[in-house]
């Protein structure tokens, strides 16, 4: 896929708001600091589409990119972030999963996971939360240029490993790297097939 055109088109603090002309809904989240902003822009091509920051949780809202007039980049708040209020955290959690199980137009939810680190239970806890559910998701490790190529290799097959123990088939994974561009065409290709089914 060719992205020629990416805008901000809405940021809503509810699924009730969302844009008014319906199109496939293709949504980013995982935990804050996961990388979440910089692989937007990444994939975009943008540096400053999605608002990256050194300090986690940065989005509080639901936010709407449209991309080539044709479908949604949904970037949702990151969840999990130990240094919010516990009114916040519930709050954009209910935000969260009011989205995934009421968004009408979501196609595919990637759930970003941090490949430097062993599997971590919020994570766990969130995919297991879609599997009950039945939405569709796919995994995407970030930041896979911040470790060697066999410890990377250690830790995606740690996780798996872990994640097996749950499903008997894992969904669709990704390696990225926002610095380096990893990733960025499987992405895209991925999204693309989809679209051609909806």
């Amino acid at each position: 896929m060719i992205i020629s055109k990416a805008f901000f088109s809405t940021s809503s603090p509810s699924v009730n708001q969302r844009p008014k002309v319906a199109k496939p809904e293709f949504a980013f989240v995982g935990r804050s600091n996961v990388g979440k902003s910089s692989l937007i822009n990444m994939l975009c091509r943008q540096k400053n589409l999605a608002h990256t920051s050194a300090k986690p949780g940065k989005t509080q809202l639901i936010n709407y990119f449209i991309i080539n007039d044709e479908w949604y980049l949904v970037d949702l708040p990151g969840y999990g972030y130990a240094k919010a209020s516990k009114t916040t955290v519930d709050r954009l959690d209910k935000m969260i999963r009011d989205y995934v199980n009421l968004s009408p137009d979501l196609v595919n939810l990637f759930v970003l996971i941090d490949s430097r680190l062993p599997l971590q239970q919020i994570d766990l806890q969130f995919m297991l939360r879609l599997g009950e559910s039945g939405i569709p998701f796919s995994i995407i490790y970030t930041k896979s240029d911040k470790s060697g190529p066999n410890v990377l290799k250690n830790n995606i097959e740690n996780i798996e490993k872990s994640l097996l123990e749950y499903w008997e088939e894992l969904p669709p994974r990704f390696i990225t790297s926002s610095e380096k561009g990893i990733g960025r065409d499987e992405v895209l290709d991925y999204i693309e097939n989809i679209l051609k089914t909806v």
